[in-house]
């Protein structure tokens, strides 16, 4: 079993995209929770089945228990043409070095055009990290934010006042 610890920014401006080489992502959901969210991925030529879950009502939303699977293609295509709720997830995904880390910057496509979010994963919750000056506000607590939430309730579709 594995565990995410991830922090969720949105961006101040683009000062991270300069040479950044990115990946398309298509997703779906065939549960999205909550507590628990089943995932099919396609990225990079790879199919993943990916589980998440919040296993301890006393863990804050950062941490969640994490499973994920390689699976063929073919499936993961079939998986996400017939078995997804909602709409499907359409993103390039750039990873981008600061101050020796890995942020995964993803810029939606779709039905969530529009939405940039910048993710960065943690070995620990209370763990400290430098800030990029492209970093806006924090999002991490803010379910709207989460791709299984966007599958439901898409970001072109969110009305003017949830969007800040």
């Amino acid at each position: 079993m594995g565990t995410e610890i991830e922090r969720k920014f949105l961006l101040r401006d683009d000062g991270w995209c300069a040479g950044a080489g990115g990946s398309s992502c298509r997703q779906g959901y065939l549960a999205p929770g909550p507590p628990v969210s089943v995932r099919v991925r396609i990225m990079d030529g790879k199919a993943m089945l990916n589980i998440k879950a919040v296993a301890d009502a006393l863990r804050t939303t950062i941490v969640r228990d994490e499973f994920e699977y390689p699976i063929p293609i073919e499936d993961a295509e079939m998986m996400l043409q017939n078995l997804c709720e909602g709409y499907l997830i359409e993103k390039t995904r750039y990873r981008v070095p600061f101050a020796g880390m890995t942020w995964e910057i993803d810029r939606f496509e779709g039905v969530n055009a529009g939405l940039v979010v910048a993710e960065i994963e943690l070995e620990r919750e209370d763990q400290t990290f430098p800030m990029p000056p492209w970093l806006g506000r924090e999002v991490s607590h803010d379910p709207r934010y989460l791709n299984a939430s966007l599958c439901r309730h898409p970001y072109t579709l969110w009305p003017p006042a949830w969007i800040v």
